[in-house]
């Protein structure tokens, strides 16, 4: 615990996170833990009725991406966000597309939206990186239960072990999931997506005049990645396909991540926030 605040610490420096959560292959995993957390009905709903996602999908992507790196990287800010995040969801309820009704807070719905980063993890880093050994998975799986609890959530609601967490991410797979509306969105091939906002004026103005030809690529591209590095498991329980020819595609782009990515200087291969994080730990 934080001396100071008495609030829960972020994974160590120099964990099996530490390396993961910032480097920019990341960027190609969060689409297929977004897909999964939206296909439990109550979470697609919370998201369908109170998300951004369509009218501001860049910010929404980038406040997204800056809350997930300082829950590793914040130090005593982590911890802060948490809190923040757990305020802005106070209010998030409705109706499920099944009659039900829900809430953003309810232990089961918000526990399962952090579930989903650590099978997403493991099965990516199959493909993007070298393969962990059971001693890092279960390191893993650990630094992820203190992300749990930086975001306010009680041990009673996450697996304790790697041995529980199975069999309830199975019964989750089994019981919950299915091909909501958000998850349809996600996977659209051509999808009314406006041209990013973000970034220098120079590459706005170039994304937007070349947006109507890069728009379906990016969405196709999108799509592959993120049915997959989805869990098989996963795919199967929301009824998504996925052919051995795309499993192909998928084991070469991985090959040539492998390659390209370890020998990136610092700069380019960790986002902003991460980079700052190891450069002040070294310091």
């Amino acid at each position: 615990m934080n001396a100071v605040k008495n609030d829960p610490n972020p994974p160590p420096v120099g964990g099996v996170l530490w390396s993961l959560a910032g480097d920019i292959r990341m960027l190609l995993t969060l689409p297929a833990a977004l897909a999964m957390q939206v296909a439990h009905p109550a979470v697609g709903a919370g998201v369908d009725d109170h998300s951004v996602f369509r009218t501001d999908p860049w910010g929404r992507g980038e406040r997204s991406l800056a809350s997930l790196q300082l829950w590793v990287y914040g130090g005593e800010a982590a911890a802060a966000e948490g809190r923040r995040l757990r305020a802005l969801h106070r209010t998030i309820q409705g109706t499920d597309a099944h009659g039900r009704s829900y809430h953003a807070l309810t232990p089961a719905y918000y526990a399962w939206v952090h579930a989903t980063g650590y099978p997403v993890f493991r099965h990516a880093q199959q493909y993007l990186g070298r393969p962990f050994t059971e001693a890092q998975e279960r390191a893993l799986y650990a630094e992820w239960l203190q992300v749990g609890r930086v975001l306010g959530i009680h041990d009673r609601d996450m697996p304790q072990t790697i041995e529980e967490f199975w069999p309830y991410y199975q019964k989750v797979l089994d019981n919950e999931l299915e091909e909501t509306v958000v998850v349809r969105e996600l996977l659209d091939a051509d999808p009314p997506l406006p041209a990013p906002d973000r970034g220098p004026r120079w590459l706005r103005l170039l994304l937007r005049l070349s947006w109507p030809w890069l728009r379906p690529r990016f969405a196709r591209v999108r799509r592959f990645a993120t049915i997959g590095l989805m869990p098989p498991d996963a795919r199967q329980a929301i009824g998504l396909e996925w052919t051995d020819a795309q499993e192909c595609r998928l084991r070469r782009l991985g090959r040539v991540v492998r390659v390209v990515v370890p020998v990136l200087p610092e700069r380019l291969r960790f986002m902003p926030i991460a980079r700052r994080a190891r450069q002040a730990a070294r310091g």
